[in-house]
């Protein structure tokens, strides 16, 4: 007895079941992307699948090679950063070393000034006493007595431009004093007054202190304060000690 068959069903061959599957597929997809039972829309939507596949891909890729690009971007960021700081710490240490070359530099140049200050002070110092030196070997020593101040007096004279001479002042010491630095005159009108003569020529106060020479002791009795004070008052008045013969 031959198979019973379901009425309106014929056999399905292997290409009917192919054909039935992809339907099925189709219309799942055509359902996901529409509900327009249209060819045209179908094609479009197949079409808009086709398309979209590419750009999705062709996103990632971009974004991995955004990726990329920023993680070197930041690497080289990164790396410009640590050139920087090495830079400024360089920097910083060459500003440092120049303050620091600037200031020993300068504290070299106040110890070279005061270096150079203290040796021509010593120079100078030593000078001085080098010419101090020279000045007591030349200067000439003279005696205690008669000859040795006249001698004297006449040097400070010639160096004060006082007239006189050995012949002037001698003559007049002994007529005034005979040679005695201490002879003082208590009985005529100037010892009346209150102000007698004293010494080798025979002073008074008053005109010693008048014609006192500076540098020479300032006392009556001394030999040659006395002997050119007096001299110093005749050349005033006289023109010279010399031109003096009697009391003056």
């Amino acid at each position: 007895m031959s198979a019973s068959r379901t009425p309106g069903y014929s056999r399905l061959n292997k290409n009917h079941k192919f054909s039935i599957a992809g339907v099925a597929a189709l219309g799942a997809a055509a359902l996901t992307f529409s509900l327009v039972p249209s060819n045209a829309s179908a094609e479009a939507d197949t079409r808009a699948v086709d398309a979209v596949a590419p750009v999705a891909w062709a996103a990632a890729a971009d974004s991995a090679q955004a990726k990329t690009v920023h993680t070197s971007i930041t690497q080289q960021q990164v790396g410009a950063d640590k050139v920087a700081k090495a830079v400024a710490e360089a920097r910083a240490k060459a500003d440092a070393k120049a303050k620091a070359d600037a200031q020993a530099k300068a504290a070299a140049a106040a110890k070279a000034k005061a270096d150079a200050k203290a040796k021509a002070e010593a120079k100078k110092r030593a000078d001085e006493r080098a010419a101090a030196s020279r000045a007591a070997a030349r200067k000439p020593v003279f005696a205690n007595n008669l000859d040795g101040w006249i001698r004297e007096a006449l040097s400070i004279m010639k160096a004060k431009g006082i007239p006189g001479t050995y012949e002037g002042l001698h003559r007049n010491i002994i007529r005034e004093s005979a040679g005695d630095p201490r002879a003082i005159n208590n009985w005529d009108i100037n010892a009346q007054n209150g102000v007698p003569s004293i010494g080798l020529l025979q002073v008074i106060k008053p005109t010693f202190d008048a014609y006192h020479v500076p540098g020479t002791a300032h006392s009556q009795y001394d030999p040659v304060a006395n002997l050119t004070a007096a001299a110093n008052y005749a050349a005033d008045r006289y023109g010279s000690i010399d031109n003096v013969n009697s009391a003056y």
